[in-house]
């Protein structure tokens, strides 16, 4: 123990030579084996790991919403069917996970770390497109796990304190960053979710006509993908679903949510296919 203190303080004289302000340079210096991209599977082993699966955002009048279903597949299986895949990745900002649930939960929790390293170091916030920036370099360097079949596809949403509105990035298995206008999707059901928001979004909508739309948009992803979990009304199981404005990140209480979910169930009853959007 001894052989690895300094004489000024409980961590080795490398830990307190100031350096990057990210928290992930740090850890590839001192501790690279704890990045998930730098573990790697024996040789022609291949493993069935928990997926999660669908992803909506969209943008409304003041802000940016973020949505997951909670259902987990493996394989043919439903694995857990209330996980939770939108976290928040600071008080501006959350990440919704599609991919190999366990390494894009580890992945979040790398992110929250570097932004709250970079905000200690800094002395201040990192703006939305360093965040996003950020989570580039994550999945990029997730690479070589991505290729053995354990992708990590997130979405990334916040409040742009800089321009006053919220902003969607999407992302692919490479690190390859898009800023979406208006909604996107992602996962397994994103096809179908975004045929829903495209059919439903306009321009000018309020926080409660933003909640109604990102679980009408699951609700239809639910309906064609088996890997989307829709509201589960006999075990009171609902999407997440988390707003954010210049106020700041608040995720809907569990009754919010249900109150929307039950509405949008109880239309389908006399609609199925949801609600119609004009032709012209």
């Amino acid at each position: 123990m001894e052989a690895n203190m300094s004489g000024t303080g409980r961590l080795p004289a490398a830990f307190l030579t100031p350096g990057s302000s990210s928290f992930m340079d740090f850890l590839a210096a001192h501790s690279p084996e704890l990045l998930p991209g730098r573990r790697a599977l024996p040789e022609g082993l291949t493993i069935e790991a928990p997926h999660g699966t669908t992803i909506v955002s969209a943008v409304f009048d003041g802000g940016v919403v973020i949505a997951g279903d909670r259902r987990a597949t493996m394989g043919n299986v439903i694995a857990q069917r209330d996980i939770e895949k939108v976290f928040p990745a600071d008080e501006y900002s959350a990440v919704g996970i599609a991919g190999t649930a366990g390494l894009a939960v580890e992945m979040v929790r790398l992110f929250q770390l570097e932004l709250e390293h970079y905000e200690k170091i800094e002395g201040t916030v990192l703006s939305l497109e360093g965040k996003a920036n950020r989570l580039t370099s994550m999945i990029r360097g997730n690479l070589g796990m991505a290729m053995q079949g354990l992708a990590v596809v997130p979405m990334f949403a916040g409040y742009d304190l800089n321009l006053g509105r919220g902003r969607i990035f999407t992302y692919d298995v490479t690190g390859g960053r898009s800023e979406e206008r208006g909604f996107a999707a992602t996962g397994s059901g994103s096809v179908f979710a975004r045929g829903s928001l495209k059919k439903l979004y306009r321009t000018g909508l309020n926080e409660d006509q933003a909640a109604t739309l990102v679980v009408q948009a699951l609700y239809d992803a639910a309906d064609d993908d088996s890997a989307t979990g829709g509201p589960d009304l006999a075990r009171g199981i609902f999407p997440i679903v988390t707003l954010i404005t210049e106020d700041g990140l608040r995720r809907l209480s569990e009754e919010e949510v249900a109150a929307v979910a039950v509405s949008v169930t109880d239309r389908r009853r006399s609609q199925p296919d949801g609600p119609q959007a004009p032709l012209l």
